[in-house]
């Protein structure tokens, strides 16, 4: 590995980190674009190169929801009973995304779906529609549907879940500071579970780069998770610092800024 790839990829995890802490997105959908970007550069064909970063991401997840789960949970913000209720799910449909779909999908296609349901999901949280006073949570057999969702869409496009826990918590009338300190206790199963497939799915691919477990590139891994793990903390101080309305407008456009990038990777093709 170069200097200058190093340097690219520590600085990535320093701002994922933040990112994850901030938004509770687990730092993914900052990930993906942007190692797809730097493994193109290298070489490395696109199909291949959209698997190894959504994978890649997903392992760095692992990492970055641990700290930042852990300053949410000082702050007393985590529903527990919620993630506890989803988590379930979220092993299963993790599971069936990352060893099934995502192993016969084409790469240029994931980053198509990807940039549709990222800018989908910014679409729902700038209309900041506001939810029946008195919707809330779904029961149980309705948290372990929801759970399912999160985790299989998770595995396709290797975020933390975020985009998805959190208008669907605060659509149920879960105040936003607890739905992104929830929905980063969420984190850890859908990482931990998804790594698992992506590391099954990849162990007959061919193309991948040096150093890669499965689609999973050790190398990128190393670099942003130290860098992710030290600014993770910091996000989630200024998480609880934020208005709900200001919290919102980044939340959405970070998607949309993403998701043009991922659906021109896919559509160029």
């Amino acid at each position: 590995m170069t200097t200058t790839l190093f340097i690219e990829l520590f600085a990535l995890g320093l701002a994922s980190g933040f990112l994850a802490g901030l938004l509770g997105i687990g730092g993914g959908m900052f990930m993906v674009p942007i190692i797809t970007f730097l493994l193109s550069g290298a070489g490395v064909g696109d199909n291949v190169a959209v698997k190894i970063a959504i994978a890649t991401s997903m392992a760095v997840i692992v990492f970055t929801s641990i700290s930042s789960v852990r300053a949410h949970h000082k702050r007393g913000a985590v529903r527990w009973d919620i993630v506890a209720k989803l988590a379930p799910g979220i092993i299963i449909g993790s599971l069936i995304g990352s060893v099934g779909v995502f192993s016969v999908l084409k790469g240029v296609y994931l980053a198509i779906f990807f940039g549709i349901f990222v800018a989908f999901s910014a679409t729902q949280m700038f209309l900041n529609k506001k939810p029946s006073p008195s919707r809330e949570m779904p029961g149980t057999a309705g948290q372990l549907a929801a759970g399912g969702i999160i985790g299989f869409l998770s595995g396709l496009v290797g975020a933390g879940g975020g985009f998805i826990s959190v208008p669907f918590m605060t659509w149920c009338n879960i105040a936003i500071h607890t739905a992104v300190a929830t929905s980063a206790g969420l984190g850890f199963p859908i990482a931990v579970s998804n790594v698992l497939g992506y590391v099954i799915s990849g162990s007959s691919a061919t193309g991948l780069p040096p150093g890669s477990f499965g689609y999973i590139w050790l190398p990128a891994l190393g670099c942003i998770a130290v860098g992710s793990v030290l600014t993770a903390p910091l996000g989630a101080k200024a998480a609880h610092r934020l208005p709900v309305g200001t919290l919102k407008r980044v939340f959405a456009c970070l998607l949309y800024v993403l998701a043009v990038y991922m659906l021109w990777k896919g559509f160029s093709h």
